[in-house]
Order: structure tokens, then sequence, then C-alpha cells
């Protein structure tokens, strides 16, 4: 057996030292937000919208109160112009 020869082959692979493990130095991420101006805005009137119900029960109950008593009337040619109106702005659809 040739001892030069092991030398040799201990050098290929490099066996003798174990490689030096350097610490690596973990760098603390945090996720971040920034909201926009126009971000802040949509949110204060998105907050605004859900405090506001859905009916306005005064003007319901006004009505309700008119046509319970007979003297709720609706104008045809008023009707018409506002339903003219509505069809050419293409948010009615026949």
């Amino acid at each position: 057996m040739r001892i030069g020869a092991y030398t040799q082959i201990q050098q290929v692979y490099n066996t003798t030292k174990p490689a030096k493990v350097s610490k690596t130095q973990k760098k603390g991420f945090s996720d971040a937000l920034s909201i926009s101006g126009a971000g802040k805005d949509m949110q204060t009137a998105k907050a605004a919208l859900s405090e506001t119900p859905d009916i306005r029960t005064e003007i319901v109950n006004d009505i309700k109160a008119q046509i319970d008593a007979g003297t709720y009337g609706v104008s045809g040619d008023s009707f018409a112009d506002k339903l003219l109106e509505k069809f050419n702005q293409g948010s009615l659809a026949l």
C-alpha cells in the first residue's frame, strides 16, 4: 500500500479538514404596509358608507303615509321624462 496515493486522494476530496461554516447574520425582515392618500380616502368613504342605513326610513315612511292617505301622486310627464333620461344614459335596457 502506498501512503502517497492516500494523501493524493485526500487532496482530491479535501477530506482532511471539514469546511468551515461561516455564520450568516440574520437580517430581520418585517412586512410594511403603506396606504396612499387615495386609499385612505377610500377607507374613510367606505367606513362612512357602512354606517349609513340602506333605506332612509323617514322618506319611505312619508311616502307610505301619502299612499295610504291617497294623496301620493306622480305626474305622467315627469315619470316619462325621467324614464327617457335613464334610458338615454344606458342604465335602463328594454
